[in-house]
């Protein structure tokens, strides 16, 4: 059963109906049957190969039904931390890295170590150096669903319309330069919007990340500080500010008509940089474009900063009656070669083999492969998980980057607030 939650107050609700709070609880004691609420972000693309690889796990196990909500990722977020607060996380959910230690860290979430014999989760198909990515405080609260890495998406349909060759292994000034080019090109799709050579992607925290990367910086110390500098935002940041105020970028009024498609979803850009895994969704969107993948820009071709992280992680709720078919769903979804197939590439690369080694690649899928494949000489180590409040600064990072674009904000102003603001956040979740 799938249940479409279209609000965060809807998928409350929605999982308020049981799940972690119990629900099936009554049936298991009585005739054996057990009812799973599992909760994930997303779009229907993805909901429908949950219905495909829930349904066949349903049909494989009798007794037991999983009931599914799914929202946009921003309304994910509210609404699990509305169920931590009152002990009622759902029995299994999707977790993304970046709040992995917020939610881990405050006993929300099942030590999957802690599972023996026929309950444990076989672990046993992925790296070694993956693995600790779903670590806590020596607690595997995640289980890694696949693996993703940033990349540089062009569309070649959309290049060509602009007549501005797009550049291949660019560095910063080459990158921002192409996309001065492509604005004062004037070029429209077929529709009569605007092309752009990209959105303002100085907002994107984890762009930032890997900037600093390339710069030799860590991102946080030890200790769950900053480890760079309120100059170093405002740098990044400033980095654009003639395409920002020059009409380089596409407008954010334009960015918000489009919500909740991306712009470069929307056909409208020609490049974007994201997670290697959205090639699927890109190509879901915009089956027109053609789409390739490259590392991002860097000054240094052979340092882009990458590094493969868990494309999304699976827990469970420490609240769960149903540990042990909590506990098997996640076995099955992240190792069982039918689940694997169901979603491809979607969550990233699979990060069990036995998975992966079952899986024929084509198209998109054998597309990411390549990729990856292409960037292991210039990967980083993994990356653990970040500090908590991650999600936070994440969110606001963002956020002031747009008052940016509006003009609301001059770049030393937008430094200022954001950098006290996460000395501030990081400070109330030591």
């Amino acid at each position: 059963m799938r249940i479409v939650a279209v609000t965060a107050t809807a998928a409350l609700l929605a999982a308020g109906c049981g799940g972690g709070s119990g629900s099936g609880s009554g049936d298991g004691a009585e005739g054996g049957d057990v009812s799973l609420v599992m909760t994930f972000w997303g779009n229907d693309d993805r909901a429908q190969r949950y219905d495909q690889a829930l349904r066949a796990y349903e049909e494989a196990n009798p007794g037991v039904t999983v009931q599914e909500t799914f929202v946009d990722y921003p309304s994910y977020w509210p609404a699990r931390a509305t169920e931590a607060a009152g002990r009622s996380l759902p029995d299994v959910m999707l977790m993304d890295l970046s709040y992995l230690r917020e939610f881990g860290a405050n006993g929300q979430l099942l030590d999957v170590s802690t599972l023996s014999g026929d309950e444990a989760i076989d672990l046993s198909g992925m790296s070694d150096s993956l693995i600790p990515s779903g670590q806590v405080d020596g607690a595997q609260v995640g289980v890694p669903v696949g693996t993703n890495a940033f990349a540089l998406f062009t569309d070649a349909a959309a290049v060509e319309a602009t007549g501005v060759p797009a550049p291949e292994r660019p560095t910063w000034d080459e990158y921002n330069d192409y996309v001065a080019a492509v604005a004062a090109a004037g070029a429209t799709d077929a529709e009569g919007q605007a092309l752009f050579g990209s959105g303002d992607y100085t907002g994107i925290f984890w762009i930032f990340i890997h900037w600093l990367n390339q710069q030799g910086i860590e991102p946080f110390t030890e200790d769950g500080e900053l480890g760079f500098t309120q100059d170093d935002v405002a740098e990044w940041w400033g980095s654009v500010e003639d395409l920002r105020g020059g009409g380089g970028f596409i407008s954010p009024e334009r960015v918000n008509q489009l919500t909740p498609l991306s712009i470069f979803d929307a056909g409208e850009t020609t490049t974007e940089q994201s997670w290697d895994n959205f090639l699927a969704g890109y190509v879901a969107n915009n089956p027109d474009g053609e789409h390739s993948l490259q590392p991002i820009p860097s000054d240094d071709p052979a340092d882009p900063g990458l590094f493969l992280k868990p494309s999304m992680l699976y827990s469970i709720g420490a609240n769960t009656e149903h540990p042990a078919e909590a506990a098997a769903l996640v076995d099955y979804l992240v190792n069982d070669p039918a689940a694997g197939e169901a979603f491809g590439t979607s969550q990233g690369l699979r990060a069990s083999s036995y998975q992966r080694d079952a899986m024929e690649l084509e198209g998109v899928d054998a597309q990411v492969a390549e990729y990856e494949e292409s960037i292991e000489p210039l990967l980083q180590d993994s990356p653990p998980p970040p500090v908590r409040g991650f999600g936070t600064l994440e969110a606001r990072f963002l956020e002031i980057n747009e008052n940016l674009n509006y003009g609301t904000l001059s770049v030393d102003e937008a430094a200022e607030q954001w950098y006290g603001e996460a000395q501030q956040t990081l400070a109330d979740n030591q």
